[in-house]
């Protein structure tokens, strides 16, 4: 970690370069960065509201492939089209700091959440005496911020659960999965499953799936016998199940939006890679496995703002809200490239929210990014990897070929360790240029919002 003075100079510097690079910024791709962008993004100041936006999985690679299937090669998706971008390492840490250069979800969103490195597999606990560390989610709303969390995954999986819970193990989403929690097991006196925290923590919105979590029942405590839902209910939660009953919801209580029993079904499918490859294919771009009364991930996050917003209109002080798009990730570890393409699409769709929000409130901080990089790789047409690949042909009617080969055919792909993108706009946007590292962004967060 530079020293603050050097720190200080360093930044001074990147944002000179900032500014000038973006002058000549006019190419026919159809960037839109201009230098009253830059300049604008490079100011200081405070934040009113944050937007963060993780795709679960990202990588560059994965951004490329949605890009060259859906805009093109010369084209530019939303989140292309921040004016100021950097990346960051995404390690996770071994019990005794040393670094452990592959991270999973957990580790990785407990190191933005909470400004500290953990072990893979842990919830916003320290990698060492496994002790609760204060999340970005917490101290807002100790500061007065209203707060959110919108994903495509179970409400109880990795990355939303950073957010406002703490345990062992990621396992512990439900009253029901506690084995590897004991001591975070109300029965054994801590505060509970994901789900029960969760809730507890009187988060303002939180929309996506895991129904099934919810519906297990409470075994010990106040609201033992009681659903985690019921508990929710108990706590002035509206429950909504369905994308009408979610945006018919009026403000004033907080909203457990429950949309699916396990993960939000996927908005594209298609053939999965097969070792030898596939036959050149077209995504189906409508899911018949995925109910039409679900919400996409962008309506999602425009009724979690204006919820948020609405519970803050007499407030100095705005919102903080995580929005997830979830499976991208887990169609990487499929190897299935149109999931993975369409739940790209769908999050930049949400990306496209924040930032026209943020264009009517330039005092709202938008950051987009990763928790990790995946499997997949764009290679040429001639290669013949020795894992699985698949032959797309693209909007622009080219054929593209992507292969996944980080484990053997039939079994799981595998996160990278590779640095990946994050980039935004607003308040202390600055912070995310060059080079930094994933608890970087706690810190960015934190001064944005004026958070001790």
């Amino acid at each position: 970690m530079p020293r603050p003075a050097r720190r200080h100079l360093m930044i001074g510097a990147a944002l000179v370069a900032a500014t000038t690079a973006t002058v000549a910024v006019t190419t026919a791709a159809g960037a839109s960065d201009t230098k009253q962008q830059a300049q604008q993004a490079i100011k200081g100041g405070k934040a009113k509201n944050v937007i963060l936006l993780i795709g679960d999985g990202m990588g560059d690679s994965e951004i490329t492939l949605a890009r060259d299937y859906t805009v093109g090669a010369d084209g530019r998706l939303n989140m292309d089209r921040f004016p100021l971008t950097g990346a960051y390492t995404t390690y996770a840490v071994h019990k005794d700091g040393t670094p452990d250069y592959v991270t999973d979800s957990a580790a990785s969103g407990s190191g933005w959440a909470t400004g500290h490195k953990t072990v893979n597999g842990r919830i916003s606990k320290t990698p060492d005496t496994d002790k609760a560390v204060p999340t970005i989610l917490e101290l807002a709303q100790k500061g007065g911020y209203a707060t959110g969390s919108v994903t495509t995954a179970e409400l109880t999986d990795a990355t939303p659960a950073v957010l406002a819970s703490h345990v062992t193990d990621r396992s512990c989403q439900g009253p029901a999965d506690m084995a590897k929690c004991p001591t975070d097991a109300v029965a054994g006196g801590g505060p509970g499953s994901v789900a029960e925290q969760s809730v507890n923590h009187k988060v303002d919105v939180l929309f996506g799936g895991g129904k099934q979590r919810f519906d297990q029942k409470v075994t010990d405590g106040r609201y033992k016998g009681l659903t985690v839902t019921g508990q929710a209910q108990k706590l002035g939660y509206q429950v909504v199940t369905d994308d009408a009953a979610m945006k018919a919801v009026k403000p004033g209580k907080p909203v457990l939006g429950l949309f699916a029993p396990g993960n939000v079904p996927t908005e594209w499918t298609g053939k999965p890679a097969a070792a030898g490859g596939t036959d050149p294919q077209r995504c189906v771009t409508s899911n018949p496995k995925r109910p039409g009364s679900t919400p996409s991930l962008a309506d999602s996050a425009t009724k979690a703002i204006q919820l948020l917003e609405a519970k803050q209109k007499h407030a100095k002080k705005g919102f903080f809200l995580q929005i997830e798009g979830a499976s991208i990730d887990k169609q990487d570890h499929a190897a299935d490239p149109c999931g993975q393409i369409g739940e790209t699409a769908a999050f930049d769709r949400a990306v496209k929210v924040a930032r026209d929000y943020a264009a009517k409130h330039p005092d709202t901080l938008v950051v987009t990014t990763a928790d990790h990089g995946h499997s997949s790789q764009i290679v040429p047409l001639e290669a013949a990897p020795p894992g699985l690949t698949s032959t797309l042909v693209t909007d622009e009617g080219q054929q593209l070929k992507v292969s996944y080969g980080t484990n053997p055919p039939g079994e799981s792909q595998e996160h990278t360790g590779t640095q990946v993108r994050i980039a935004a706009q607003g308040p202390k946007a600055y912070r995310v240029l060059g080079v930094t590292n994933q608890t970087d962004l706690f810190s960015t967060l934190r001064e944005a919002m004026g958070l001790r």
